[in-house]
């Protein structure tokens, strides 16, 4: 026997013909003179009918179990009682021949959709949790995808250009993975946060349209969207501007619509700056899915004798507010304390209420310390109106005030299972070139030291270098940046005035970025680029609450990988090659 079909591939078409397919048993059900065995391949379930008028495999068939591995052998045939839920539901296969290749231990878990067995589990298990039909589902569409990215882009004449991933160390924003050398002792390649350096490089050797689909990796703190190693679509283009990259960006994405959801995107995307994201919704890449802007209460309360909010106003704060429209049910006194406590991660101290009953009463945390005009010029600004609970923070800090309105302008969507659209997409636009460091005390880049300033704002680098805003723009989608893209500085004058705000000495340069500094002495074109996160962007399609969903072997937020105990310990004799000497 050899397979002739995948289960999930059977339909009424072939109802009459032979048919081989092999898998793993979902379930068996023994009604007696027959046996109903459902086969589980990568494409989906079939079922298998056993009679009693073939003895020998019907006894065969008696035995199995859930995750054994057989091949079976028969005609299809018209299923008497049809599954609407399942798509081969219309056929069954009546077997005439069984091979047993393997059989199972009873799995930790059951096999199924929507398993209720817990993370950790299904991640030690791995191998069985990628069984399931959604999880396989998933490693298919990104499969998929991933073919679409290299044909569209293939089309439009890219060429893919493979970087290494043993590396010198330079700083990106994020800690780097270090990998010792045996060969020259002390010394350490570092894995890359990013091809960034090396498809400049490209440009500069006239290789004008580069593409990638790279592994990345970065030691930081990990959460639901976000793992220490993760795959980008990179791509780099000489000879254009913002609009060209953002504009043969959107062809994919569209072409990534059509073929996972069946939706045609209208272009050009939506775009906004980056100030005008944060004043509207308190987030450099926001949902908008849904209204709920940010109320700045500011201007209204500068004189109010209130000391939590003329506290944050003296020295140049903010007092934000959200107003959760007709929500006056969804806010207990015990939720509200549970906000205060919660807003706390972000900065403020508190989150104070106002709420308005359907019979006109108003009870709230701050009202009783206001004048009646701050409270009437309150209520107005904020369209306050029966049924409404307005919740108010501040802060000394400016955007400390936005990001926990932002912040929690979303955990009130969640409160109050908000109505969302079914996708947002826009482009957010001129960034800060630069961003204070609080842990430094001074200027980072806010992407990377390779952002071309805007063109407008040169002249502030030396006097306000805070006042630079970059050629850079985000492509977020529901909430999410699933890329990050900018024209490059093709100018070493400039590229050195940036070292300079970002105070590294010449030596530092030339110890970190020389092989790229020294590239740039020889002719270097105009050009830009963008990389999307890959797995993050079909988390967002897909509609997955997390990362590892689209992963075949994520890591947990330990960065630990469950099913094979990595990292792990190493032997003395291996670190004694690396010249390496553990401190305990």
């Amino acid at each position: 026997m050899k397979r002739t079909d995948y289960c999930g591939r059977i339909f009424s078409d072939k109802i009459g013909e032979r048919v081989t397919v092999c898998g793993w048993v979902q379930r068996q059900r023994d009604l007696g003179k027959l046996i109903f065995v459902d086969l589980r391949d990568i494409t989906g379930i079939v079922q298998l009918a056993f009679y009693k008028n073939n003895p020998e495999v019907f006894e065969q068939a008696f035995h199995l179990r859930a995750e054994f591995v057989i091949m079976a052998s028969g005609f299809v045939r018209e299923r008497l009682s049809k599954n609407p839920d399942l798509r081969t539901g219309d056929i069954e296969i009546e077997i005439e021949r069984l091979k047993v290749y393997s059989k199972s231990q009873t799995p930790p878990f059951e096999i199924v959709e929507d398993s209720n067995a817990s993370e950790e589990l299904r991640l030690r298990f791995r191998y069985l949790d990628l069984r399931r039909q959604d999880m396989a589902r998933n490693i298919i569409m990104r499969h998929e995808i991933a073919a679409l990215v290299r044909d569209y882009f293939y089309k439009n004449k890219f060429i893919e250009i493979e970087t290494p991933f043993l590396i010198r160390s330079t700083p990106e924003g994020a800690r780097d993975y270090l990998v010792p050398s045996r060969v020259f002792k002390g010394k350490f390649f570092a894995l890359p946060q990013s091809p960034q350096l090396y498809k400049q490089i490209a440009m500069i050797s006239g290789f004008d349209r580069y593409v990638q689909i790279v592994k990345c990796f970065r030691d930081e703190d990990l959460r639901m969207d976000r793992q220490p190693e993760f795959t980008q679509i990179d791509m780099e283009m000489s000879f254009v501007d913002s609009d060209d990259i953002m504009s043969m960006v959107e062809g994919l994405v569209v072409k990534i619509y059509s073929h996972v959801l069946s939706k045609q995107i209208k272009t050009p995307f939506l775009r906004m700056s980056y100030d005008d994201c944060m004043r509207r919704f308190g987030s450099d890449k926001p949902d908008l899915r849904f209204e709920m802007e940010i109320i700045h209460l500011s201007d209204l309360l500068k004189e109010t004798k209130f000391k939590p909010f003329s506290d944050a106003l003296e020295p140049g704060g903010s007092v934000c507010a959200v107003n959760a429209k007709g929500a006056f049910d969804k806010f207990s006194r015990k939720r509200l304390d549970k906000l205060s406590e919660w807003i706390k991660r972000y900065g403020p101290k508190a989150v104070l209420f106002s709420k308005f009953a359907l019979n006109a009463s108003v009870s709230s945390s701050y009202e009783k310390f206001l004048t009646q005009q701050e409270i009437d010029a309150v209520r107005q600004k904020a369209n306050f109106e029966p049924g409404d609970v307005l919740l108010l923070v501040a802060s000394e800090d400016r955007t400390t005030c936005l990001e926990a309105a932002g912040a929690l302008r979303l955990e009130i969507a969640d409160v109050i299972d908000i109505q969302k659209s079914e996708h947002s997409i826009l482009w957010v636009t001129d960034f800060p070139l630069f961003e204070r460091s609080k842990e430094q005390s001074r200027l980072a880049s806010k992407h990377h030291p390779f952002v071309a300033p805007k063109d407008e704002d040169i002249k502030f680098l030396k006097e306000d270098p805070e006042k630079v805003r970059a050629k850079a723009f985000d492509l977020v989608i529901n909430g999410n940046e699933v890329g990050g893209g900018s024209i490059r500085i093709d100018d070493a004058e400039i590229q050195k005035k940036i070292f300079s705000c970002l105070n590294f000495s010449d030596s530092e340069v030339q110890e970190r970025f020389g092989f790229l500094v020294n590239a740039m002495r020889f002719g270097v074109p105009p050009h830009g680029g963008l990389a999307f996160g890959f797995d993050r962007l079909i988390m967002t399609l897909l509609g997955c609450e997390s990362i590892r969903d689209v992963i075949a072997f994520p890591k947990i937020s330990t960065s630990l990988e469950l099913m094979t105990s990595s990292p792990g310990a190493v032997s003395k004799e291996q670190l004694k090659e690396l010249g390496i000497k553990i401190d305990d």
